[in-house]
């Protein structure tokens, strides 16, 4: 009897995780279809760093040479999450201050002018990395440190540093596992912040860390399987160490040749990779991901969403007393194609109040004031020369203020005595002022300006 109450017990359990099971499958299944009729709407990216100290520059530089990828094909910093473990511009070490550079003839920095990092240094915690993808903040914190993702969002996440059989080093002081990640993002299935995911993995043994995922829409690919390293590329002699790793280094190498409306698809950056150039096995993951690889472009993750034409002519935006939408500017194939320069564009106002017709071509004022926003950007941009001409500015004005005091101040105090006009008296004038109006002003008003600003006093002489 009790032989047959624990086999009946055991059979009950089954039965319940069967149908727990099922469950589970339908409903991730029906969330499935309902997310594939659901419009592709923008774009985020989030990009992690985890590794502190010098001798990983080029963890740095693997995540700030993506930043620059993504940037350059068209998602906006608003729409960027970047997060760097350590600051190796501005480390003693680097002879190069203020840059970062991923590859040794140093033609790129990648640091450059216009990097807008997120989480910093000791921010970057396994915490903060998860609040980001739930979106499990502090209310004080600000909406740039936040993936404001939704349904209709395509969301890259790549991740770098030191790792090994399903876990991911920050900072060598605490990890991430494999589990927490697949929890993150079943999260973010369930709070609906992704249309899908993509996730891209440079770190030893990188594909364990996206093996415990079962959330749909996903696309995984990594640097190497279980058991491989994933090795850096080169040595620069000038940094002294090195500057970027294998997997992104021939990753940037495909992007290079790819533009803002670029027809290229995910599985061409797939096949790119060469386990012999890599010294690793390129893996990808794909069981979860709805769509054909060759269906897939990839501006779909890397790009922009926004649809953009381009034309040759410029054109100013209309100022009027009512906010006006501006209507896309309709141009012809063959006119694009042939010549790239219409005839006439029409920008139509959602008002249909008026209409502005543009013609191609910059005229003289605007060429001008082109000019100046040019003079005036450089002088925003380099300190030293808008010190410089500052200082030229002031120099200038002391020496035209010291000339017009000596000139308005007389000639040593001679003074001459303007006729009577109409019974009105114009005064005493300096004889300079009088000798100076003289070709400009005729008969006794000749001196009438200068009279009303610059009276000889009575102690004056004639």
């Amino acid at each position: 009897m009790a032989v047959r109450f624990w086999h009946g017990l055991l059979w009950l359990e089954c039965l319940i995780f069967s149908i727990h099971s099922c469950h589970g499958v339908s409903s991730h299944t029906g969330a499935s279809s309902a997310t594939a009729s659901i419009r592709h709407t923008n774009n985020w990216a989030v990009l992690v760093c985890t590794s502190r100290f010098w001798f990983n520059y080029r963890h740095m530089a693997n995540t700030l040479s993506l930043y620059r990828t993504v940037k350059r094909l068209g998602i906006p910093d608003d729409h960027i999450i970047l997060m760097l473990a350590d600051d190796m511009a501005c480390n003693a070490r680097n002879d190069f201050p203020a840059q970062v550079f991923n590859n040794e003839n140093h033609m790129l920095n990648l640091y450059g002018d216009n990097v807008e990092v997120d989480y910093r240094g000791y921010e970057v915690t396994v915490e903060n990395f998860l609040r980001v993808l739930t979106g499990r903040h502090d209310p004080a914190v600000p909406r740039s440190k936040r993936l404001l993702s939704d349904e209709g969002s395509h969301v890259l996440l790549y991740m770098t540093g030191h790792g090994g059989d399903e876990f991911l080093k920050f900072q060598d002081n605490e990890e991430i596992q494999s589990h927490d990640l697949a929890d993150a993002i079943e999260q973010m299935h369930e709070k609906k912040r992704y249309k899908e995911l993509l996730i891209m993995v440079d770190t030893c043994q990188a594909a364990t860390l996206y093996s415990q995922i079962y959330s749909p829409g996903v696309l995984s690919v990594s640097s190497s399987k279980k058991g491989e390293n994933s090795y850096s590329h080169h040595l620069d002699p000038d940094v002294g160490v090195s500057v970027v790793d294998r997997f992104t280094y021939y990753t940037l190498q495909f992007f290079e040749k790819i533009h803002i409306d670029s027809k290229s698809t995910m599985d061409q950056l797939f096949n790119s990779y060469n386990p012999h150039l890599l010294m690793s096995t390129a893996d990808y993951r794909v069981d979860l991901f709805n769509r054909s690889l060759n269906k897939v472009p990839m501006t779909d993750f890397f790009g922009s969403v926004m649809e953009i034409r381009h034309t040759s002519a410029a054109y100013r935006g209309y100022k009027g007393n009512g906010v006006a939408k501006l209507a896309p500017v309709t141009i012809s194939e063959h006119e694009f194609a042939t010549d790239r320069k219409p005839k006439e564009s029409v920008i139509a106002f959602k008002d249909s109040r008026e209409q502005l017709t543009l013609m191609p071509g910059v005229s003289a004022v605007d060429k001008l004031q082109n000019l100046y926003e040019d003079i005036v950007d450089s002088l925003v941009d380099d300190t030293e020369l808008a010190v410089r001409a500052g200082l030229f500015a002031l120099f200038g004005a002391v020496a035209l203020s010291s000339l017009l005091y000596q000139r308005l101040k007389g000639c040593n105090g001679q003074c001459v005595q303007l006729p009577r006009y109409g019974g009105a008296s114009y005064g005493r004038l300096p004889l300079h002022c009088v000798d100076s109006m003289r070709h400009t002003l005729t008969g006794p008003l000749r001196g009438l300006k200068c009279t009303q600003a610059y009276r000889c006093s009575s102690a004056d002489t004639l």
